[in-house]
């Protein structure tokens, strides 16, 4: 306590010289210096690091007589250091004079942190390795640090980015080395140069944080058979000393190729939800009258991107109508998104559009009809609820894979549910994709993986899974808790085995709120029970999984990861669980942002770097 330590044992701050310390310090023991105490009447002042304002007002409340010293003395000492202020400055002496011309020693310490600094920004912000011998560069380097001398960029190339290399690996292995459970997106992709990379990021939970790595991308110049693949991912694992039995699932999309060397591994993999609903929206597009309002879209857009009177012309239509001055935007065919941003553009834009285009007979016949605007609103009404879906399941930082199947639910449910005011083709739109994603999510392996990640899911448990299937689930996550708890096979008796089970779990069961026994109605009774305690591993497992099913489920926007790092200690079996199943990623939506970066490394100015420097490239730029 404050009250207790006598003024001559505090302690005054460290490095400071204000005369408010006079009148405080700190207990001996508070080695960060945190709690700041009056010497004066013991109390507890808080105040912002560095900032003494909080002091001086506790000494003008409580404190007149030492508030008016402090003043004094204050004022004494800027009086004597004003003399010396405004003293002439000293000459410089000759060897400070050549100290500031002087070159840093080479692999100093200063030279080596500026080096450090250079190549972090380097590959951080993906810029090419000749930026070190540009003369701009070159000059702002020697006017921030004239003493610094810029090295070559092969020695950036093959002497520091190495090591950068080498020592960002050695953390990510330390790292990934201590994780129980991860799971993996892949997939192949190929550079501007048209040479084939096949990528592998890693997901898991440290200390109920989702964290993920970008592994590596290896050069693939084989062949991309099923068998090839296969043993490339399993090269690939082995190069990180990881196991397959600890990795709970790969997400890819689906590849033919992809699927197969899965198949062939015997590892479970789980389907990309955003290329599944991609597909499924892609099939529902193809309508002839769909077919027909894209083509359109697309040559308007071709219009209006290709000449700078059209874009003038277009300005003007546009202000004439009050509309917002927009660009056009391009589909991309493999995001669905981009058409439906390119429609509801020219949707938003079609009086001024109409415009332009009605003023040239070269382009007259491009003006959007009646039947095309019908077509064009039908699409946005069926698809516009879906776009933020993709977005929202392919984030990397957050749970996603235990939110497919409240998604599903809403989509089957809700928005792909046909209204009495939907026209016959928004009608068939919302069929044709509800049909095919509930055909692909039929899959007894995926569907199983999906429950248990929502099982595991403190916002949604058992509710969006199937009735008959309940049962089912909680027997598997019974089974599969009891055989990653259950100790290896020695000669010990099992009265022992049992022994050491409940000498570990009491502990941990003791620490439960009493918040959650109070909402627990389940758990509640064997606290009044005299019957004994469960003996086996499945009989403690089991318990533990019906308590924490009783609980109600939390809010839907609670991050599940804080959820569980709270209540680990109620449920140390159950959230074992919880970390081989929430580190799944719902999307290979990572994979592909490893082809982003990779583009923004491998371009035209660089299409002669070598896969093994890609590979280091892309590695820190994703990992640093």
């Amino acid at each position: 306590m404050a009250a207790a330590v006598a003024e001559s044992d505090l302690v005054p701050k460290k490095n400071s010289t204000s005369i408010i310390w006079n009148w405080f310090g700190f207990a001996p023991d508070d080695e960060e210096q945190k709690k700041i105490i009056c010497k004066v009447c013991k109390e507890t002042v808080k105040a912002t690091d560095g900032n003494t304002t909080n002091l001086f007002g506790h000494l003008k409340r409580k404190h007149k007589k030492q508030y008016s010293e402090s003043q004094a003395a204050q004022a004494a000492k800027a009086k004597t250091s004003a003399p010396a202020a405004a003293s002439a400055p000293k000459q410089q002496m000759l060897t400070d004079a050549f100290a500031k011309l002087t070159p840093y020693v080479r692999d100093g310490q200063r030279w080596n942190a500026i080096t450090d600094a250079v190549a972090f920004h380097i590959v951080k912000d993906m810029c090419p390795l000749q930026t070190v011998e540009g003369v701009g560069f070159k000059k702002m380097v020697r006017v921030l640090d004239p003493r610094y001398e810029l090295p070559s960029r092969k020695f950036f190339s093959n002497t520091v980015i190495p090591r950068m290399y080498t020592d960002c690996r050695s953390k990510v292995s330390a790292q990934i080395g201590k994780v129980q459970f991860f799971a993996t997106t892949s997939d192949l992709w190929s550079s501007r140069t048209s040479e084939p990379y096949l990528s592998l990021t890693i997901h898991f939970i440290d200390n109920w944080k989702l964290c993920n790595a970008t592994l590596q991308t290896t050069y693939f110049p084989e062949d991309h058979t099923g068998e090839l693949i296969a043993a490339g991912l399993r090269e690939a694992l082995e190069s990180w000393n990881l196991e397959n039995q600890n990795m709970t699932c790969m997400t890819t999309d689906s590849g033919a190729n992809m699927v197969k060397a899965l198949d062939l591994n015997q590892w479970t993999r789980l389907q990309c939800f955003g290329h599944r609903l991609h597909l499924a929206i892609e099939k529902s597009a193809k309508d002839p009258r769909i077919e027909r309002v894209t083509s359109v879209c697309k040559k308007v857009v071709s219009t209006f991107s290709f000449s700078w009177k059209k874009k003038r012309d277009l300005i003007t239509a546009q202000a004439h109508h009050n509309l917002p001055q927009h660009k056009m935007i391009t589909e991309s065919p493999t995001r669905w998104g981009s058409k439906l941003a390119m429609i509801e553009r020219i949707l938003e834009q079609e009086k001024a559009i109409s415009e332009v285009l009605k003023a040239d007979k070269k382009t007259k016949h491009l003006a959007l009809s009646w039947q095309d605007l019908d077509v064009m609103d039908s699409l946005k009404k069926a698809l516009g609820p879906l776009r933020d879906f993709t977005d929202a399941l392919s984030g990397e930082d957050y749970v996603s894979v235990s939110y497919v199947k409240p998604v599903l639910h809403l989509l089957r449910n809700n928005l792909l549910k046909t209204e009495d005011d939907d026209t016959e083709l928004t009608a068939k739109i919302k069929s044709t994709v509800n049909d095919y994603l509930t055909e692909k999510y039929k899959d007894p392996a995926n569907d199983a993986l999906l429950d248990m990640a929502s099982l595991v899911d403190p916002r949604f448990k058992t509710q969006y899974i199937d009735a008959d299937k309940k049962g089912h689930i909680e027997e598997r996550a019974v089974t599969e808790l009891e055989s990653l708890l259950s100790p290896q096979p020695d000669p010990v008796s099992s009265s022992s085995t049992s022994q050491n089970v409940l000498d570990t779990n009491p502990p941990k069961k003791v620490k439960r709120s009493l918040g959650s026994f109070l909402k627990d109605v389940a758990a509640a009774a064997p606290t009044t029970s005299l019957e004994p305690e469960p003996t086996t591993m499945r009989e403690l497992i089991q318990r533990e999984l019906h308590s924490y099913l009783a609980l109600p489920v939390v809010d839907s926007e609670m991050n599940p990861l804080e959820w569980w790092k709270i209540h680990e200690v109620n449920f140390p079996k159950v959230s074992q669980l919880a970390q081989k199943y929430l580190c799944i990623p719902a999307t290979s939506a990572p994979s592909e942002r490893v082809f982003s970066t990779g583009g923004n490394i491998v371009t035209c100015q660089r299409a002669a770097l070598k896969p093994d420097k890609v590979d280091k490239l892309i590695f820190l730029a994703k990992n640093l």
